[in-house]
């Protein structure tokens, strides 16, 4: 199969032996070009991961690569001992320089990385117990990049998860109008003016700076084929300094719901509260250990929050021509926003009862192991 790019040629610029055989588009991504890469080595059949990097999101790939490095690197030796510690972490193979990336003849930032075997992504959720797994893993993640040294990792993408700017960029996409679509998009406008009182209190809540993923939809964790734990955590462009709420957040977001993002018919489109139940278990039993008192008090307000905050961004990029969000039809943001504000609106419906679960799982004393029985 033709690939968009001379994956071939890319492929010679890295510290992998054997002989190339196929690459493929690999993946369900808005944004980088991933494939999935084959090589013949010693009669074997071995998988990479080759990326990408969308230099016109991330404006700045050698940035981002030496946080990935320094992550990908501490992770692996957070893992060394345990069982399967190969899997539990993203590998990073390096170009024959011996950086972290290759930069090409055209100026395209790639990477590459070992292929986990025996485990997969899923576009949705389909159980609380993967829910549960899920979660678990994002916690885990950050629990272990707590005590990641000095220096602070740099900032991919400034202001990512500052839901005020986020609110800014929308009114002046709206104002500009530059593609004459407001029109098309006036409840949506309309519902986005009446939640701006939300936007500033995660900012305004004094919580402490964590390492944190800032994309946690369910599909960045990887589920091992046989038992179903959560092995590892992928894509990691967005890894920086945040709020352990916007991984959260961003979990209730993509986990809750029981259809894609971009889905047409919005009477699919609720937060089951099974699944955020699930969520709320795993990743306390991973990160409850770390959390503040307030971190675990805005647990559930998170998820609206990030929900809402993902919609503005669907909606400022429809308004804007589509610059920064893969699509692949004609109104395919505002789709997508469409069913953020629709969550939004069904989280809100189940906020109480969400809170008082957050509050009794706190208390809890109940073993970790009963409660994934349980879900199962």
């Amino acid at each position: 199969m033709k690939t968009k790019y001379d994956v071939r040629t890319v492929a010679r610029q890295f510290q992998i032996y054997g002989e190339f055989r196929s690459a493929e588009p690999y993946g369900s991504g808005h944004i980088n070009d991933t494939y999935c890469v084959v090589f013949d080595q010693a009669g074997t059949c071995v998988r990479y991961i080759f990326q990408r990097i969308n230099h016109l999101v991330f404006k700045n790939p050698v940035a981002l690569m030496e946080n990935i490095a320094r992550v990908t690197l501490h992770l692996g030796v957070q893992s060394a001992g345990a069982g399967d510690a190969s899997r539990r972490s993203l590998t990073l193979v390096c170009a024959r320089d011996g950086r972290p990336f290759h930069q090409d003849a055209d100026g395209s930032h790639w990477r590459v990385y070992l292929f986990i075997e025996q485990a997969r992504t899923y576009d949705a959720v389909e159980s609380p117990a993967q829910a549960f797994e899920a979660a678990k893993a994002f916690g885990l993640f950050q629990k272990m990049l707590a005590n990641l040294p000095a220096p602070r990792l740099h900032d991919t993408i400034p202001d990512f998860h500052h839901t005020p700017k986020r609110f800014l960029a929308l009114e002046k996409a709206v104002a500009a109008d530059a593609f004459n679509r407001a029109v098309l998009a006036k409840p949506e406008i309309e519902f986005a003016l009446r939640h701006q009182s939300i936007t500033s209190i995660l900012l305004e809540a004094n919580l402490p700076e964590r390492v944190t993923h800032n994309d946690t939809k369910f599909n960045n964790v990887m589920l091992d084929d046989e038992t179903g734990r959560g092995i590892c955590v992928i894509d990691l462009d967005t890894v920086m300094p945040g709020l352990a709420l916007y991984d959260f957040g961003d979990m209730v977001r993509t986990t809750t719901s029981p259809v894609k993002e971009d889905e047409r018919d919005l009477s699919k489109v609720t937060m089951q509260f099974p699944m955020f139940e699930g969520l709320v278990r795993g990743y306390l039993s991973s990160a409850g250990g770390f959390l503040t008192k307030d971190e675990k008090r805005l647990l559930a307000f998170s998820g609206k929050l990030i929900t809402f905050e993902i919609g503005l961004r669907f909606l400022t990029d429809f308004l804007a021509g589509d610059t920064y969000f893969k699509v692949h039809r004609d109104g395919h943001n505002l789709d997508r926003c469409r069913t953020q504000f629709k969550l939004v609106e069904s989280i809100a419906s189940h906020e109480d009862a969400m809170n008082e679960l957050v509050a009794s799982v706190v208390s809890s004393a109940e073993p970790v192991a009963e409660l994934v029985e349980e879900l199962r």
